[in-house]
């Protein structure tokens, strides 16, 4: 480009010439230049044109497909590592039964020796809080690389953490509280995983290779959140449900296999996608999902996506985060930070429809929950409270107890196995308290990461559990040695 005291000049030296030079300069030139071809070809003799194949004239180092989802021009690398034979299985954000507690769990150790769990190997990650899934001895979980500016599911090995491969896709994401903070899910051989800007991939669980991919802002008018996606996929009788929250999609299912889209749930209100995750229930005989939107919660009907109910009693203005926890009989609780407090939605069927009605409230002294979704089990609701406190409550919302102020559990994860909860703070220290309505129980407590913000959601498989704090995963064993558990 010409300076701008340059260009001005030209342009008035061309205003000089006569008009029918100007008119006619372009075709003379056109012409000269087709001539000069034509010449060096006869003389040089014709180069061998290759055919142009669709989808291949990118500029040079761009590597988004013309429909501009970066996802399909991902590409899979191979490693080292080899899936464990081991047993275990976490295939999803909290759990196989989606309720934070391990069910098959073996007997846990209520102490350890040398005062912390042995780490069994430990791998470096991305900055974020995304949590693994695990399933076939294999570990998944969703990384972001800084340098490459790549998502990266990565697949490892239960046994030694060695990487099996990783499926990456070039997308530019700036540091914001971390990068990546979703789960991948895991069934029926395909692994799906939510990036940081809403891109889904679903890949093949052995090989890594793309099977499909979407672009929930692009395809779907979805809005990025806040903090980047915090949502985590859902796999349920062979289809993937999301929550867009986009024009046409609050709610969404997609075939597991192909990608193709069954249905899409209405969105009138111009509802749109929060961190929270959607939540399966049954009620009068039929399956629904419960997701919390931006402006309220909404049921839709699991086979059609039809709008069953909504509310707008349950709505955090800053941040919903915590997912919703199905206590039985109709009855939902909602939990949240930024002085949101918590809800218990009881869901009544009325003239043929779904009606839901609000139960109680609790104040955020009483109980909330920043980051971290309650465990309900027997009755009772066990959470973390945004002072940090332990707290476990009875149906009606009483707090049965508290851990008091002593012990500050921050805004980690937490899972139930084994009758214990597997606490981790904000630093890396895990603790164990028993899971029930008795007292606070503490029974034991270690610090096994050295870094900071360990708020990625847990995983327990077989008696090996899988912590993170904001750049490391590390793999503990903390199964029971046979004389110390009844």
């Amino acid at each position: 480009m010409l300076p701008v005291s340059t260009a001005g000049q030209t342009k008035q030296a061309s205003a000089r010439l006569p008009e029918e030079w100007l008119k006619g300069a372009p075709v003379a030139g056109a012409a000269a230049a087709v001539l000069a071809v034509i010449l060096w070809l006869l003389l040089t003799g014709a180069p061998a044109l290759p055919m142009r194949v669709p989808g291949t004239d990118r500029a040079p180092g761009a590597e988004a497909p013309p429909t501009g989802n970066p996802v399909l021009a991902g590409k899979v690398v191979a490693g080292p590592g080899q899936p464990a034979d081991l047993p275990g299985l976490w295939p999803g954000f909290r759990g196989r039964q989606l309720d934070g507690i391990a069910h098959d769990s073996p007997p846990l150790a209520r102490s350890w020796p040398g005062g912390r769990p042995p780490e069994l190997w430990s791998v470096s990650l991305g900055e974020g809080y995304a949590g693994p899934a695990v399933k076939d001895g294999r570990v998944y979980i969703l990384d972001y690389d800084q340098e490459a500016k790549r998502d990266a599911l990565r697949c490892l090995s239960l046994g030694d953490g060695r990487e099996i491969w990783r499926f990456t896709y070039p997308v530019s994401v700036k540091r914001n509280h971390g990068m990546s903070r979703t789960v991948p899910a895991v069934a029926d051989g395909i692994v799906v995983a939510l990036g940081p800007k809403c891109h889904v991939a679903a890949v093949d669980a052995v090989t890594g290779e793309l099977r499909w991919g979407l672009d929930l802002v692009q395809e779907f008018g979805a809005r990025v959140p806040q903090w980047y996606a915090g949502q985590c996929p859902l796999i349920e009788n062979g289809r993937v449900i999301l929550a867009p929250g986009g024009p046409e999609a609050l709610v969404m299912a997609v075939n597991l296999q192909s990608g193709e889209v069954l249905w899409q749930s209405p969105n009138p209100d111009d509802w749109k996608m929060t961190h929270a995750s959607i939540l399966p229930i049954e009620f009068g005989g039929q399956r629904q999902y419960v997701y919390c939107a931006s402006h309220g919660v909404v049921g839709v009907a699991a086979d059609t996506g039809q709008r069953l109910w909504s509310t707008t009693d349950w709505k955090i203005s800053i941040a919903t985060v915590p997912s919703p926890v199905d206590v039985g009989g109709g009855r939902i609780f909602f939990s949240g930070g930024y002085n949101a407090g918590s809800l218990m939605l009881q869901l009544e069927a009325k003239d043929g429809a779904v009606a839901p009605l609000t139960e109680f409230r609790l104040p955020a002294r009483t109980f909330g929950a920043t980051q971290q979704t309650p465990v309900f089990r027997d009755g009772h609701l066990y959470g973390v409270r945004p002072d940090g406190a332990l707290v476990c409550l009875d149906r009606q919302g009483a707090v049965v107890w508290d851990s008091g102020s002593e012990v500050n559990h921050g805004i980690g994860p937490f899972l139930l196995a084994d009758g214990l909860l597997l606490l981790m703070d904000d630093d890396g220290r895990l603790r164990l308290a028993e899971a029930t309505p008795l007292g606070y129980r503490p029974v034991a407590g270690a610090q096994v990461l050295d870094g900071r913000e360990s708020w990625g959601p847990l995983a327990l498989a077989g008696s090996r559990l899988l912590a993170r704090d904001l750049t490391r995963l590390v793999c503990l064993e903390i199964g029971a040695i046979d004389h110390e558990h009844p």
